[in-house]
């Protein structure tokens, strides 16, 4: 059946706004997986203006926030930005705001902000080169692109098992896109990319599910996919397995910076 992006749009904000606090909470989202990395290469400067788009439980804005003028958390998931925003004013940061946003459409003006991020939400956009021409156009002269995300190796077979393993945990899932991808996507809205780094995050089988509601069914299926891969596939992902369970499994993220000449 075919999706419109309306509709596709309207099981994001169901998916997430029903597990908002979570991802508030999660450990994993709170630290680690390059965040302080991302705050250093967006060389923040006290009289910068950033924007963190998709930001999810608002980590990332809260860490960019002590080292900017000013920042905008934005996502599209109202509940989402209501419990991101409980969470930032809660560690006492004043000067933070809050839109509501899509990533393919902002509401901001052209060249507002010296720093625009986005931390692990990209695979869920329905079109990711109209939000890199969106960032493009909402950047200053000289303004910076910090970018982390899921990653699909450059390997078809590899690509499609972890695209497919993310779609049945989360069917809002688009797709994780291959560095080569990404940076064709950047360089075609005008930025110029000078850091792309690889690192590896690992799940434990049980937490990844079940942070997406997943049905016993469901997540028995995805368990099943996992274990009766190749031998390779198996290498690539690092599938810790035992007694026929899935423990945990391994994938790679990145981080990416552009500028705005």
């Amino acid at each position: 059946m075919n999706e419109t992006v309306g509709d596709h749009k309207d099981r994001v904000r169901e998916q997430f706004g029903s597990t908002a606090q979570s991802y508030v909470d999660s450990p994993r989202h709170r630290s680690g997986g390059g965040l302080d990395q991302m705050v250093e290469l967006a060389e923040p400067k006290p009289e910068d203006a950033a924007l963190d788009i998709a930001t999810g439980g608002g980590h990332t804005a809260l860490a960019l926030a002590p080292h900017v003028g000013s920042i905008v958390a934005s996502d599209l998931t109202p509940k989402m930005l209501q419990a991101a925003e409980a969470f930032i004013r809660g560690n006492n940061i004043t000067n933070a705001t809050f839109e509501i946003a899509e990533a393919e459409h902002l509401p901001f003006d052209a060249e507002s902000f010296d720093i625009v991020t986005c931390r692990i939400a990209p695979h869920h956009f329905d079109d990711v080169p109209a939000f890199c021409r969106e960032v493009a156009r909402v950047l200053r002269h000289g303004g910076r692109f910090v970018l982390i995300d899921s990653l699909a190796p450059e390997d078809d077979d590899l690509d499609r098992f972890i695209n497919e393993v993310e779609w049945r945990r989360d069917t809002t899932h688009v797709r994780s896109f291959r560095v080569s991808e990404w940076k064709s996507f950047v360089a075609d809205a005008g930025l110029t990319v000078d850091v792309v780094e690889t690192f590896e995050r690992r799940f434990e089988f049980d937490d990844w599910t079940a942070r997406s509601r997943m049905e016993p069914s469901d997540r028995d299926e995805l368990a099943s996919l996992i274990l009766n891969a190749s031998a390779r596939i198996k290498e690539s992902y690092a599938v810790d397995e035992t007694d026929g369970r899935v423990e945990s499994f391994a994938d790679k993220k990145f981080i990416m910076r552009a500028r705005k000449a």
